[in-house]
């Protein structure tokens, strides 16, 4: 029979506190992502504080945080070990207007250093983006021009609201029409007219073909001929001129002009009004050369807040008469506090401990460049510093390394190894893909090199690579088969 018993058993386990998971999260925050974090834990905790250091403080180039005692790198390790691990070229010219200044407008060498706006400081570049208008203030001032009527520029306006920053209006207008509650027709009246008059041409097309078109109407060059090409782009970009002189009736010759006249339009009217301001990528670590021949890696200041603990505010308070719960807030704030200095200074060290074992290992391609890229893992880094692969997965994620030879994700420098005939030393993938960007930029219209020819051109410099990972690192470099670069190359001779 079956019955109840008491029973005393020893186990080990792994318990994840709430500190030692935000500690692993922490690895692989970004820059942007750990300053939001730390400025959402300022609000909650009134104990932490930020050290601004001035611009003119000599110690501000090389100040680190403090070093405190270490975290528990084997705890994070073992958490890690449960943890997951986790060019499109359009075949178009821009247009001579965006290739040269305008007439009268001062170039940038010119403007004086505090900005256009007059402020002491403003860059050039943030005064320009500063003054420059939007696509949607440009579209409403266009639109203020083209219709009178009230009603009729609302409409106007809503559809200005969905034009993508190429100045496209991609919808279906009779189903926009539809949601407004007015009639498809009206609707239609409206969007034609703005393409008729809005400037730059082009502008409020639903297509590509339709953009091209409306810039030739203009120009009165969209005659039958024509709109045929227009209504084959997909032909155009595959460069199958045969098919094109088909349905043309064109021969070569002609073919090539209308080539050439619709190389000169603008595929994207909307571009140079309301881009977006890229992100400023700001580099964990900066390695520099030294004196002694070698590299002098360093954690850079500006990618690393110097948080604070206002222990005197503690010591101030404590004398105070504060009731349990009270002192139970500052015990747990103040507990808190110290985590987070000690979890951004064991961050900080791990970023530098990971980062300098890769330039040892990529010391090659810090003095010769692409070509000296070595084939490299995150176990191969793992074993050399002591940590999980998981842990430097994380620690590589989103971080970035600023060199002599550019700034770079530090995942950058992992690649695959790719193997020498022969049973040399092995290559690395990056490298072999730079081996067969410079092959395709050295051919000429009598010399164009197949997946097969470059595979076998490889093999005679030592890289033992199939001619299919041929073809799959040359799609993913965005070069074209080698029909379609002989084919361009000789549409290009037909145009000169």
């Amino acid at each position: 029979m079956l019955s109840a018993k008491l029973q005393m058993r020893q186990s080990q386990s792994l318990v994840m506190t709430p500190q030692l998971l935000q500690s692993i999260r922490l690895l692989q925050f970004s820059h942007l992502e750990l300053q939001t974090f730390i400025e959402g834990e300022m609000e909650k905790n009134p104990l932490l504080s930020v050290a601004e250091t001035r611009p003119d403080d000599p110690r501000a180039e090389h100040q680190a945080p403090a070093l405190v005692p270490d975290l528990d790198d084997a705890a994070l390790d073992q958490a890690g070990e449960r943890a997951e691990i986790a060019g499109f070229d359009d075949g178009f010219d821009p247009p001579a207007a965006r290739a040269t200044p305008e007439e009268g407008r001062p170039l940038p060498s010119q403007l004086p250093s505090s900005g256009i706006g007059g402020q002491e400081g403003e860059s050039f570049i943030e005064a320009l983006a500063d003054t420059k208008p939007s696509l949607f203030a440009h579209a409403l001032s266009e639109i203020r021009q083209a219709i009178v009527d009230p009603a009729d520029r609302r409409i106007a306006e809503i559809l200005a609201e969905q034009l993508d920053e190429g100045g496209y209006l991609r919808l279906d207008i009779a189903a926009a029409a539809a949601e407004l509650g007015i009639d498809a027709r009206r609707a239609t009246s409206i969007l034609d007219r703005l393409k008729n008059e809005a400037e730059p041409a082009g502008l409020f097309a639903q297509d590509l073909a339709d953009c091209l078109a409306i810039q030739l109407r203009r120009r009165n060059r969209l005659d039958p001929v024509m709109q045929i090409v227009l209504d084959n782009l997909d032909l155009l970009a595959r460069r199958d001129f045969q098919a094109l002189r088909r349905l043309t009736g064109e021969d070569e010759s002609g073919l090539m002009d209308m080539l050439a006249e619709i190389r000169r339009l603008d595929p994207k009217p909307g571009q140079d009004y309301g881009s977006a301001v890229a992100d400023v990528v700001v580099p964990d670590v900066i390695v520099e050369a030294a004196v002694d021949g070698g590299w002098r890696i360093e954690l850079n200041p500006a990618a690393l807040p110097r948080v604070l603990v206002e222990s005197d505010y503690v010591r101030r308070i404590a004398t105070g008469r504060l009731d349990k719960q009270e002192q139970a807030f500052i015990s747990d704030c103040h507990a808190s506090a110290n985590w987070l200095v000690r979890s951004l200074d064991q961050r900080a060290r791990t970023i530098l401990k990971v980062a300098t074992e890769i330039v040892k290992h990529q010391d090659g391609f810090l003095c010769e460049g692409i070509t000296a890229l070595r084939p490299l893992t995150l176990m191969t880094v793992a074993e050399a510093v002591g940590m999980h692969e998981s842990t430097i997965s994380r620690v590589t994620a989103n971080k970035y390394i600023a060199t002599p030879r550019g700034t770079f994700e530090l995942k950058f420098f992992f690649t695959v190894a790719i193997p020498a005939t022969g049973g040399g030393e092995a290559h690395s993938a990056e490298t072999v893909k730079h081996r067969i960007r410079s092959m395709v930029d050295g051919e000429s219209a009598g010399c164009v090199l197949s997946d097969d020819d470059i595979a076998e051109r490889l093999k005679r410099e030592g890289v033992d690579l199939a001619r299919r990972t041929v073809a799959k690192y040359r799609e993913g470099l965005g070069i074209r088969s080698s029909i379609q670069r002989r084919r361009e190359m000789k549409a290009r001779q037909l145009a000169c």
